[in-house]
């Protein structure tokens, strides 16, 4: 895709985020690093949750970055249409645990979906949401389709952003 890498800052009252756009190509061996380092500290380590983090889709994807000076404070993967879902998707949305309860999840999945339409255009997205981040995904507009379902040990459900 020809889309250039995006980064801008967003200046929260807590301090400065830089949010950055990168193709996967473009991710310095650094950044691809703290990236898997922050999804295993998360998904594998706090939430003991066993599973294959690398699972060929990250070459695909664009990937957001959201810095606190040098450190990931949240990330996102954005996935093309095709790839999960008939629809663009977001997923791997991780806020490092010091940087909770900042609004910075919040921040994120709003420059994320922004994002996704940009890189996509103004069409549906769909994530796999773990069930009990379902009220917060609402809030941002998103709905629950299908059944809930078991991934990797936690409880899942499909929602969608129209």
């Amino acid at each position: 895709m020809g889309f250039p890498n995006r980064e801008e800052k967003y200046n929260k009252t807590n301090g400065m985020i830089h949010w950055s756009l990168k193709k996967f190509d473009d991710l310095t061996p650094q950044e691809l690093y703290v990236i898997l380092q922050l999804r295993n500290e998360v998904f594998v380590v706090e939430q003991q949750c066993i599973f294959q983090d690398a699972d060929g889709k990250d070459p695909l994807c664009f990937h957001i970055m959201g810095m606190d000076g040098a450190t990931l404070a949240a990330y996102t993967r954005l996935v093309p249409p095709g790839i999960s879902y008939t629809e663009p998707a977001i997923g791997r949305v991780v806020t490092a645990a010091p940087a909770r309860s900042r609004g910075l999840g919040r921040e994120l999945m709003k420059y994320s979906i922004d994002q996704c339409h940009a890189l996509f255009g103004a069409r549906d997205i769909r994530i796999g949401a773990q069930v009990y981040l379902q009220k917060f995904y609402t809030s941002l507009g998103f709905r629950p389709i299908g059944e809930i379902y078991l991934e990797d040990g936690i409880q899942h459900v499909e929602m969608i952003l129209s």
